[in-house]
């Protein structure tokens, strides 16, 4: 089938593609720089602007699949209110760019997939959170529920959308690992704050097996969280981390520290929250990495 990804030229979209191509489908990947993004061999790029259907909706037609992964990276600068504006307004604008293409098509796909992160529950250090659970009322939760609600109307056109909400995406490519990982090689790793703080993760390939699930389950529908069974705290990620790369675990980073330095942001690392993976599980999804140790392993040293 022909499989549409906006934000296709990110880090998770990266792996993704290769992986769809493999199986088949003819993937168009539709980025803002498409003629300076790397595409993955057999993948297909258009122009879009993030905001319109324009120059790409004609895609839609005859398609099978739309899995939006657009978004502006969360860590990437201080959070200033423009910063925060410019999050938030990259995933509304790219969600009704995306309505507005499936309401013109003709015979659109019949699945979509909506990339959305764990954050949407706001941070607990007792609670255990699944996909019952309201959203949360932090920054970074109603960034998600205006993320998820900008795909929402095209299940009023009868398809069948599929909400991924995301946990620590762990990758030996960068992101969120290479960040956590720098100080322990350096010799300097150590628990961050209180080191009590909930990290839900999932390895890269079972992210895109939960993704090949989906897109063939066709009584999936509704909110997925996408996190491996057995989340930590982040004082267990380091003693993990340290062992896989034979380093020290040493060094802790006071809370007020890190406030100081990341101002906002500083929440990524100091808070966090319990995520289970209960709706794909009760479909019959198998982890292949559900033990950290063992997605360290292969991750960092396979």
């Amino acid at each position: 089938m022909r499989i549409i990804i906006p934000g296709g030229s990110g880090l998770i979209g990266q792996a993704l593609i290769p992986a769809l191509t493999a199986d088949g489908h003819e993937t168009w990947l539709l980025s803002r720089n498409p003629d300076s993004v790397y595409i993955p061999a057999g993948a297909k790029a258009c122009l879009w602007d993030g905001k319109t259907s324009q120059g790409w909706s004609h895609l839609l037609d005859g398609a099978g699949a739309l899995i939006n992964l657009t978004g502006e990276n969360i860590g990437a600068a201080p959070w200033t209110e423009d910063r925060l504006k410019q999050i938030r307004q990259s995933r509304t604008n790219a969600g009704q760019a995306i309505v507005e293409g499936m309401r013109q098509a003709r015979n659109g796909p019949k699945v979509l997939l909506q990339q959305s992160a764990i954050g949407c529950y706001g941070v607990s250090p007792d609670k255990t959170f699944d996909e019952s659970f309201p959203f949360g009322s932090d920054v970074l939760a109603q960034i998600c529920v205006d993320w998820e609600a900008s795909t929402r109307p095209v299940e009023e056109m009868g398809v069948r959308r599929v909400v991924l909400r995301t946990g620590l995406y762990l990758t030996r490519r960068g992101g969120v690992l290479e960040t956590i990982a720098l100080p322990f090689r350096l010799f300097a790793g150590g628990p961050l704050g209180s080191g009590r703080q909930w990290y839900s993760w999932i390895h890269e390939r079972d992210w895109i097996e939960a993704v090949r699930f989906l897109i063939r389950s066709e009584a999936a529908q509704g909110i997925y969280n996408l996190t491996a069974p057995e989340p930590v705290t982040n004082a267990e990620f380091g003693r993990t981390l340290a062992w896989v790369l034979r380093r020290p675990y040493l060094i802790p980073a006071p809370a007020f520290a890190l406030r100081l330095a990341l101002g906002k942001m500083s929440m990524l690392v100091l808070e966090g929250q319990r995520v289970l993976p209960r709706r794909l599980q009760e479909a019959g999804f198998q982890f292949k990495y559900p033990k950290l140790h063992d997605a360290l392993e292969q991750i960092l040293r396979s």
